[in-house]
């Protein structure tokens, strides 16, 4: 999000049109390393996104849960989030994070809010699959427990060393396939991003566009997604 392309209506707009794609979610600015874009009140991160999304035709903005010091975001999830569809059409979904881990051991918890209980207060909901990998969730059960609220999942596979590692789906320790078999029987009809780290694949053109390609390729066989 700290790309200014990121940021700007008319250029996303451009973007989609030139390879044939819509944009159907906004990921708000709310790691660490974003934490000055649109300035550091979460809650003015969600207005912009929000404003955003609308320009774009986007219908959902995702945002992470309040860090335990900030209790203002944490009393507007609670008192205006549940009202927000009165002013926007646009659904705000919380997505579930992760508690740091050093060795495998949880060393420290930032994020309130992130347990499935807590989850399950949310109006709509974001399942990313690493994360849940790192806070020891089994994505069925997390499927199972938020699926009337589910609106968008973050898909990649977990190396299973207590970091949320975001690899490609056919890498990994997830059982995915699985997974999105059980997400289509549910009757899901929210959207899927490939959040995937793809770093290591920059200097080869060809092996980047492989694992895209059999990324896509896995999601359609198991969701009957059009090509």
């Amino acid at each position: 999000m700290k790309e200014p392309d990121t940021q700007d209506a008319g250029r996303l707009r451009e973007l989609a049109e030139d390879h044939n794609l819509s944009v159907e979610a906004i990921h708000a600015p709310f790691l660490l390393t974003a934490r000055t874009v649109w300035g550091t009140d979460p809650i003015g991160k969600i207005d912009r996104a929000i404003e955003l999304a609308e320009e774009v035709g986007a219908g959902l903005v995702v945002v992470h849960p309040p860090y335990r010091w900030q209790s203002a975001y944490r009393r507007w999830l609670d008192e205006r989030l549940p009202h927000l569809e009165e002013r926007t059409d646009v659904h705000v979904a919380v997505e579930n994070m992760f508690p740091l881990r050093v060795r495998g051991r949880k060393v420290a918890t930032f994020h309130a809010r992130q347990t499935l209980d807590d989850l399950e207060g949310f109006p709509h909901v974001v399942l990313d699959t690493s994360h849940a990998a790192v806070s020891g969730l089994d994505l069925q059960e997390a499927l199972a427990r938020l699926r009337a609220r589910l609106v968008h999942v973050h898909l990649s596979n977990n190396a299973g060393k207590g970091w949320h590692s975001h690899l490609p789906l056919d890498q990994g320790v997830l059982d995915l396939e699985t997974f999105l078999d059980a997400l289509a029987a549910s009757g899901f009809a929210g959207t899927v991003s490939l959040e995937l780290d793809l770093r290591r694949y920059l200097a080869d053109p060809d092996t980047l566009h492989d694992v895209l390609v059999a990324s896509r390729e896995f999601c359609q066989r198991r969701l009957a997604l059009q090509a």
